[in-house]
Order: structure tokens, then C-alpha cells, then sequence
């Protein structure tokens, strides 16, 4: 009887042992499946700011599905070196090619500038600086308040001379200031320009006095305008409806016109024919004696 007992307790022990090894086999080799199925890329450990140059203690190394992993990426921390961030890169975010500039460029406000382009800086006060909120990354038009050289012309002219240029700094900040303080402080703003706008842009500010117009961020259209003077000032304008905050142009209602009221109709005056005057009745006069009469015929 004893032996029955041991030669169960035996087998039992066997089946659980082969049933443990192969579970153990089978997560084994599912772990090496998928550690197969992951790359290690380079992630900011650390919020990386635009214009600034990546250091190795701002790099961390982690795993990645390789069916998710962006395109770009860096599998080495020693490729990052003094690399430049073109963006602003936050913590746990993959560093790809797309967010850096090329290499050799200097840190600072140039790594941001794309080729082709040119950074040029204005003027600003509280009004042309729109009170603070012109910010890097912000769009705006610049108008310029110039008195033309024809004599023939009626005293000042307002224009639009650039439209959609974007703010790569205000003041030393090419990011974001970090207070309202600071913000309503600067007193100079960097447009990113072609060669042909920084031409324009010189002369506007040199012969005339600029003001920047904040635009949407997302509104790339091109409006021409003829410009106002001090007779075109004094025409007035027309009452528009007040967009929604946030909305386009393209999304607001049409003004729709509304037609007349129709007017009353008004009746002619009937004037009362005039009374036909009765037609004059024969009459004869008769002497009777001393008496004399009419009598009329009908």
C-alpha cells in the first residue's frame, strides 16, 4: 500500500515537473522572441530646449518596438554629441534626425534659420509689440506708415508690406519666456525673412514707422489691400460681424443682405363726378283775367 502511494505521489510530481519545464521553455522562448522585436534608441531624459546643443547626461537608451519605432532615430548616445535641437524636445520624447539641425551647426539662434532664410530684427514698443504677446512662433503682418515722395499724394500712407512672417525671437529668447514679466519686457523682435523681405523690411523701418499685426497660426492667406490715406481714412468703413475667438475667416458667416420691405400701395383719390344739372322743363304762361300763370309740361 505503501508503495502505491509512493509510486503516485512519484508520477504526480513528474507530470507537475514536465508541465513547469515546458512553461518555462514556451516564456523563454517568447522573451527572446520579443527582445528580438526591440531596438534600443536614444530618448531625452531630460527637456532639451530649442537652440541648444545635446550633451550626453541629456540622452537615456531604452527599448523600442520595432514595429513603432519613428523613423530617424539614434541607436548610439555618441551620435547626439553637440548636436543642435531645432525644436523643443521633451523628456521621454524619441530624439530623430528631423528635430536637430545639421552637423557642425553652432547652438543659438542660427540653427534655427532654414536655408534660404534670414533672421532680422525690429523695433517693438507695447503697441508694436502688441502688448507682450508676440512670442517665437507666432505669425504676423508688418505694417508700415510712410509719407511718399509724390507731392500729389494726401499726406501719409498706411500699407501691408509683408504678410505671414514668422517670430524666431523676441528680445534673447528664441523660446517662450517663462513669465509675463519678462515678455512684456523686450523691446526687439526677430522676423524670419527671405533677402528680398529683409530689403523690404529695412527700408519700411528706416523711412517709416512699423506695426506688427498678429495673425492665426493656421491662417495662410494672402490679402491685398490698396493701402489707406487720410481720404480714403475719412470714407468710413462698414459694420462687420465679430468673429468666434479661435475661428477663420473661411468659417464665418456671409453678411446676407436684407431685401427692402415692398412699399404700401397707395390708392388713387376718387373724386366725386359732378351732379348733372336737371334738364330745363317746357313751360307755357297763361293770362286768365287779371291773373297770370305758368304751367309746366312734363
Amino acid at each position: 500500500m505503501r508503495n502505491k502511494r509512493f509510486f503516485l505521489v512519484l508520477a504526480g510530481a513528474l507530470i507537475f515537473g514536465l508541465l513547469a519545464a515546458v512553461s518555462v521553455s514556451r516564456y523563454l522562448s517568447s522573451a527572446q522572441a520579443y527582445t528580438k522585436n526591440m531596438n534600443s534608441i536614444a530618448v531625452a531624459k531630460v527637456a532639451i530646449p530649442v537652440g541648444t546643443k545635446i550633451i550626453p547626461e541629456q540622452i537615456i537608451m531604452v527599448q523600442f518596438p520595432t514595429e513603432s519605432t519613428p523613423d530617424g532615430t539614434f541607436q548610439a548616445a555618441a551620435k547626439l554629441t553637440d548636436r543642435v535641437a531645432v525644436v523643443n524636445i521633451a523628456p521621454r520624447e524619441p530624439i530623430t534626425e528631423s528635430k536637430l539641425a545639421a552637423e557642425g551647426t553652432a547652438g543659438g539662434l542660427s540653427a534655427v534659420i532654414p536655408e534660404g532664410y534670414r533672421a532680422m530684427t525690429v523695433k517693438v514698443d507695447d503697441v508694436v509689440g502688441i502688448s507682450g504677446f508676440i512670442m517665437p512662433g507666432t505669425l504676423v503682418d508688418v505694417v508700415v506708415v510712410i509719407r511718399p515722395d509724390d507731392s500729389s499724394a494726401q499726406g501719409p500712407i498706411s500699407k501691408i508690406v509683408l504678410q505671414n512672417i514668422k517670430v524666431l525671437a523676441n528680445g534673447q529668447n528664441i523660446d517662450k519666456p517663462s513669465n509675463e514679466r519678462d515678455a512684456n519686457s523686450v523691446k526687439v523682435a526677430t522676423l524670419l525673412v527671405t533677402p528680398e523681405q529683409a530689403e523690404k523690411l529695412a527700408l519700411a523701418s528706416s523711412e517709416g514707422k512699423l506695426q506688427l499685426v498678429m495673425r492665426n497660426s493656421i491662417d495662410q492667406g494672402d490679402e491685398q489691400t490698396k493701402g489707406e490715406n487720410k481720404r480714403s481714412l475719412l470714407t468710413g468703413d462698414r459694420a462687420t460681424p465679430a468673429p468666434e475667438p479661435g475661428s477663420l475667416k473661411s468659417e464665418q458667416p456671409k453678411p446676407v443682405s436684407k431685401p427692402a420691405p415692398p412699399r404700401p400701395r397707395v390708392q388713387p383719390e376718387v373724386k366725386p363726378a359732378a351732379a348733372t344739372p336737371p334738364a330745363p322743363k317746357a313751360s307755357v304762361e297763361m293770362i286768365e283775367g287779371a291773373k297770370r300763370r305758368n304751367v309746366d309740361f312734363p
